[in-house]
Formats: C-alpha cells, sequence, structure tokens
C-alpha cells in the first residue's frame, strides 16, 4: 500500500501541525530574546563528521548512504548537536562566548522508546566559549523557561556530573569493555548486576561505584555523596559544582541522580534532565562537552540541552484560537478592502471558490463575511 509510512514515521495533520509550529515560533523568539542566534545546519553530511566527537554515541541510530557525486558515505543527522558544534569550532571561529539555538528533524534508525517517533523535531540552544557554571545555569533556567512557554509542568530537573564516574574509572584500571558495561548497569541501576560485575574491583572505587544508584533524590543528596564517595580533589570539585549550580536555582524542582549519566561518552561535566507533563521519559537532556569541537579544529567550553519539540506539543490541548473566516465569491474591491484588512489583523480569511462539496466548517470556517447595507461585516458560519 502505497500511503502506508514506515513504522514509527508519522505524518503531522492539523490541527496538530498548527500547535507544533505555533510552539516553534515561540520558543525560537524567546532563545532570540535571550541572545541565541539561530543556526541551520544541512539535513545530511558525510558520516565521519556526523560520528565525530558527540556522533560517537550516535552510530547505531545514523541512516547511512552512499553520495552519488562523492563515492563518500553520507548520513541523516541523528543529532544536530555535532553539527553545532561544528559551526562553532570551524565556521563562525569566534573568541568570545557565542550563543546558538536551532529546530530541525532528525532521523533515527530506531526509536528511542516504543513511543517515540523516528523523525524527532530536535530544538536546542547551546552555549560556547565558557568553562565556569554560570553557563550551565544560564541553560538549565533556558530549559526552564521553555517548558514554562509550553505549559508543560516540570516535576523535577534532576542533575548529575559525569566527572564523578570518570574519576572513579582513572582510578580502577579496568579496560574499556569493562567500563561500558559498568556504565550501563549504573544507567539502569542494576544493583545485584553491578555488585557481580565489582566483585574484583579494589576498594575504595567499589563502594563508591555501589553508592552511586542510591545518591538520588532532593539536593540533601550531595552532603550523602560526600560522606559515601572518595574525598578525591576531583570528586569534591563535582560535588562542589553540583552544589553551587542547585544554590543558584532557588524555586526550580532541581534533584540530584548521580547515576544518571546520559551522554557519557561526550559530555565532560555537569548532565541534567527534565520530567514533567505526561511524559514517561525525560522531556529533555543537557550538559556540558568541552571537548566535541577539538575534531572540528577547536575545542571550546560548552553546554546546551535539546528536547523533541513533537513529544513537548503532544500532550498540549487544541488550541482554542478562533477558525477561518469565509469570504465569499466576489471581486468587488471594497470586500477585498474588508480582506486585506482582516488578514492584516491576524485574522485568517479563506475565500470561497465555486463548486466546493465538502463543508466549510470542515475546512476551517466558524465565521462568514456578509454584505450589510454598504459593509461588510463578520458573523457566525450559517449551515455547514
Amino acid at each position: 500500500m502505497r500511503w502506508v509510512l514506515p513504522e514509527y514515521f508519522q505524518d503531522v495533520l492539523p490541527p496538530e501541525a498548527d500547535k507544533l509550529e505555533h510552539l516553534r515560533r515561540q520558543l525560537l523568539d524567546a532563545f532570540r530574546a535571550h541572545g541565541y542566534q539561530m543556526v541551520v545546519p544541512p539535513l545530511v553530511e558525510y558520516l565521519e563528521s556526523l560520528l565525530t566527537g558527540a556522533g560517537q554515541d550516535l552510530r547505531l541510530r545514523t541512516f547511512k548512504s552512499v553520495d552519488q557525486l562523492s563515492g563518500r558515505t553520507l548520513g541523516v543527522r541523528a543529532d544536530m548537536t555535532p553539527q553545532v558544534a561544528r559551526i562553532d569550532a570551524h565556521l563562525l571561529n569566534r573568541r568570545g562566548v557565542t550563543r546558538l539555538c536551532y529546530c530541525g528533524a532528525v532521523a533515527h534508525t530506531m526509536p528511542a522508546t516504543l513511543t517515540a517517533s523516528r523523525e524527532p523535531m530536535q530544538l536546542g540552544a547551546e552555549i560556547y566559549g565558557h568553562a565556569g557554571i554560570e553557563a550551565d545555569i544560564e541553560v538549565i533556567r533556558l530549559l526552564n523557561e521553555v517548558l514554562r512557554i509550553a505549559q508543560v509542568p516540570t516535576s523535577r530537573i534532576d542533575l548529575s556530573h559525569v566527572g564523578l564516574f570518570r574519576a572513579l574509572m582513572a582510578r580502577a584500571g579496568l579496560d574499556d569493555e569493562a567500563e561500558r558495561a559498568i556504565f550501563d548497569l549504573l544507567q539502569a541501576k542494576d544493583v545485584p548486576g553491578l555488585n557481580e560485575m565489582l566483585g574484583d574491583c579494589e576498594e575504595p572505587v567499589r563502594s563508591a561505584l555501589m553508592a552511586l544508584p542510591r545518591l538520588y533524590g532532593g539536593v540533601e543528596v550531595l552532603a550523602a555523596a560526600r560522606t559515601s564517595l572518595p574525598d578525591w580533589p576531583e570528586v569534591r570539585a563535582a560535588l562542589d559544582a553540583l552544589e553551587a549550580i542547585a544554590q543558584a536555582l532557588p524555586g526550580l524542582p532541581i534533584s540530584v541522580d548521580l547515576a544518571d549519566l546520559r551522554g557519557y561518552h561526550y559530555h565532560s561535566g555537569v548532565v541534567f534532565a527534565a520530567y514533567g507533563g505526561n511524559a514517561a521519559g525525560a522531556l529533555a537532556l543537557g550538559g556540558r562537552y568541552d571537548a566535541v569541537g577539538q575534531a572540528f579544529g577547536r575545542g571550546r567550553p560548552a553546554t546546551g540541552f535539546s528536547l523533541d519539540l513533537r513529544e513537548l506539543v503532544r500532550g498540549l490541548p487544541a488550541s482554542d484560537l478562533p477558525g477561518a473566516i469565509l469570504a465569499p465569491a466576489d471581486a468587488s474591491s471594497d470586500l477585498a478592502a474588508a480582506v486585506a484588512d482582516l488578514r492584516g489583523r491576524g485574522e485568517i480569511v479563506m475565500e470561497a471558490l465555486p463548486g466546493h462539496d465538502g463543508t466549510w466548517r470542515e475546512a476551517g470556517c466558524d465565521r462568514q463575511l456578509v454584505r450589510q447595507g454598504d459593509r461588510w461585516t463578520v458573523v457566525p458560519l450559517v449551515g455547514e
């Protein structure tokens, strides 16, 4: 059947598409008001560029094909973050702080969850050129503003720090395969599996890794972490950064989950995930990834977040804006002037076409223009 789409790909129909576009405009305007400049990377790039730095985690999720012009392997972007890092490092080449934002479709070979689309609309914001936690605080505040504009109640924003895991792994002396296995067990909070995996691991690394899955909850978890984790300089620095960020964000639902280490292979510091609405999983993910641009010739400090705009829109109520106004098929100049005036005031005016077989309400009209005396007046639509 020619009209059947591949699994986990969907058309976006009215009025859902209207909600999607309305929210996209609102959020990009909010980014602009905060000083973020928009970039539009290409949908397709050479594969090695897409899988550089941050993209290594995306190898299995990236659609691949052969370029008929060059013979090289192309990829359809599965994440726009590596592309934006390339733009900052190689094209803009600015010395100071750069704020960039973006919104566009990405494609995944497999859905992220059972209910996710394989064509998310990724929206995000990034800060390049500032290594301090002030940039992390700014992007978390901006993420909270995004959810406020979308009218999605935020239940919590989990903080974590990949520096803790990196510090423990650096002293554990494990090979890459064992490190990946431990990371997966931590993400799943599989304590029995972790206990078995760490059977031969030396102290204090073993006790610290076993403590990470239970170090989640309110900001008070950070105090518990200081007694449960080794008192190493890199551990203290990570916990100090998390505590400072939490203190700088009063009023936000900040929580801590020290085993939540998404993007460990490219993140370099603080990471965070926002939860809320009716979504079962995280609505947005973000964090610091200072080394991403190095592969493009310039590794700058960087932090930011992204989310799937389709997922964000899914739980929103339908717009209660008025429908379109039906204008009769009339070539008079005064009708043309009335239609132009209404459109100039933001109204949708639809001209009636002869031989219309459907109903005008089906087309989205709820009012009509009628001549009353020497004036055109908007009145409720009569009939269908």
